[in-house]
């Protein structure tokens, strides 16, 4: 049963929401800190979750998953050399969600997403 397993749409098509959080994680991981709105970071947090998790792991298989999702090769290099050290004994919750105030323009709920 796939009963309330469903993904937030971010008012977007499928192929054009994949693009939207694999480039909003790439991202969060190369600054460490972004803004955006707060679905949008709600969403990015389970990916951002997964890579890291993917670089604790270290293997050659990891590492090729994480190649094919984070779009800067560099990016993962550094990722896998330095996420294990970093959130060795943290299991899980690499993020953290902080409400700003909303946009100015449409009055979206606005976060800033971080590593922890």
């Amino acid at each position: 049963m796939r009963h309330r397993c469903r993904v937030k749409k971010l008012g977007k098509p499928a192929d054009q929401r994949r693009a939207l959080l694999r480039a909003l994680t790439t991202e969060l991981i190369r600054h460490g800190k972004i803004t955006t709105t707060l679905v949008r970071a709600k969403a990015v947090r389970s990916e951002v979750d997964k890579m890291i998790t993917l670089a604790k792991d270290g293997s050659l298989s990891a590492r090729r998953q994480a190649m094919g999702y984070i779009y800067d090769k560099q990016l993962v290099h550094a990722l896998f050399e330095q996420a294990p050290a970093r959130y060795q004994e943290r299991n899980g919750g690499y993020t953290r969600i902080i409400r700003t105030i909303p946009r100015r323009g449409d009055n979206a709920d606005m976060a800033i997403i971080e590593l922890v």
